[in-house]
Parts: C-alpha cells; sequence; structure tokens
C-alpha cells in the first residue's frame, strides 16, 4: 500500500519534466517580449507571444497525456500567465496604446483575490479552489486583446480592424476577470461557513480541463 502510495505521489515532485520545460521557456521569454515591445520590434514580440500562448496550452496536455503534472509546474504555469500580461500592460502603457485605468483595474483585481489563498489554508485545505470557466474566459479574452492592439497601433485599415477587436477583448476580458474574483470570493465564503459547522471536508477537486494542477491563487 505505502509503496503505492509513494509512486502515486512521486510525479508531484519532480523538476526536470517536458511541461515544466515548456514553462521555464516561457517564464524567460517575459524580459525579452518587454524589450521587443519597448524597441517597437513588435512583430518579433507577438511571435514570441504567439509562442507563449501555444506552450502555454501544450505544457497542460502534455503533463496529463504523459502523467508529468508537479508542484513546480503548478507555480511556474500560472506564474507565467501572469508576467506576460503584467509585462504587455507595462509595455503598452509605456507606448500609450493603453490607458493608466485599464492597468489599475486589472492590478487591482490581481491584489483582490490575493488573501483567498490563505484564507483557505487556515481552514485546513490542503487542496486549492477550483479554477472557473469564467476565469480562464476572461484570462483567455486579455490575451487575445494585447497583441490586438499591439497591432491596432499601427496604419491602415488592418490596424483599425484589430484595434476596435482588441478593445473589445480587452473590455470583456476585464469584466470576466472581475467576475472571476467575485465567483472565487463567494466559493471561499461559502467554505469558510462550511467551516464553522465542523471539521473541513475534503479540498475542492482541480478542474480536469484546467492547467497543470491547481495554482495556489485562482486565475
Amino acid at each position: 500500500m505505502s509503496t503505492q502510495s509513494e509512486q502515486r505521489e512521486a510525479p508531484q515532485d519532480r523538476i526536470f519534466t517536458v511541461p515544466n520545460s515548456l514553462s521555464l521557456a516561457r517564464l524567460v521569454g517575459v524580459p525579452l517580449f518587454l524589450w521587443l515591445v519597448l524597441v517597437e520590434a513588435d512583430w518579433w514580440a507577438l511571435g514570441l507571444l504567439v509562442f507563449a500562448g501555444l506552450s502555454d496550452w501544450l505544457d497542460g496536455k502534455l503533463a496529463r497525456v504523459l502523467n508529468q503534472t508537479s508542484k513546480l509546474g503548478a507555480m511556474l504555469d500560472p506564474a507565467a500567465d501572469r508576467l506576460y500580461i503584467l509585462a504587455t500592460l507595462v509595455g503598452l502603457t509605456i507606448r500609450d496604446i493603453i490607458p493608466l485605468w485599464l492597468v489599475v483595474l486589472l492590478v487591482a483585481r490581481e491584489l483582490a483575490i490575493v488573501p483567498i489563498a490563505p484564507i483557505v489554508r487556515r481552514l485546513g485545505y490542503s487542496g486549492t479552489l477550483p479554477v472557473h470557466f469564467i476565469g480562464k474566459a476572461g484570462t483567455l479574452c486579455l490575451l487575445y486583446a494585447f497583441p490586438l492592439l499591439l497591432l491596432g497601433d499601427h496604419d491602415g485599415t488592418a490596424a483599425t480592424v484589430a484595434k476596435v477587436i482588441g478593445w473589445s477583448f480587452a473590455i470583456w476580458g476585464a469584466g470576466l476577470y472581475w467576475w472571476a474574483a467575485v465567483l472565487y470570493w463567494e466559493q471561499t465564503r461559502q467554505l469558510v461557513v462550511a467551516g464553522r459547522g465542523g471539521p473541513p471536508p475534503a479540498a475542492p477537486a482541480p478542474d480536469p480541463e484546467g492547467e497543470q494542477e491547481g495554482a495556489e491563487t485562482p486565475r
């Protein structure tokens, strides 16, 4: 019995896996992406962003197919997503492509959900809150919005169309991002109420369609 348990737990402690390598490559690309945006090498920046998006999808698939989910991957994957969004926000704000109020709105959302992880841990849950589809959709909208807004900073009809579509994605993404935050806090409130009535129940199950297994803070 103990041998089987160790075999199940061992993959969680792996460091050198294919999905982790992809996540690490995405992280390494963040400062390069920001530099490309700032020097206005937009096509190279867009190419790197496309690679980041594809590797984000691929590392989650490989983690499940190869049974290589890990604790490190659970931290690297959402960290890479957040850093790319942050780098894009910084670069596009410096270039006056997006207004400061959008940056404040998105950063405030991230700060709003920071207390959730320690509250859940204090309640005695060993797992994490499942990732909502709303949060995933919001992140996806933002990851579509930023490259379109970057394209929209150029001249021509195509750039104008990209700018309009990009702002549509940005508005929807910001709205879904905050909607997900409200849902996470409501779920946390329900866990607090349940915890007062007795010992904490089993940890919420991770989303089977999510990326690598649960991050400390939901997206």
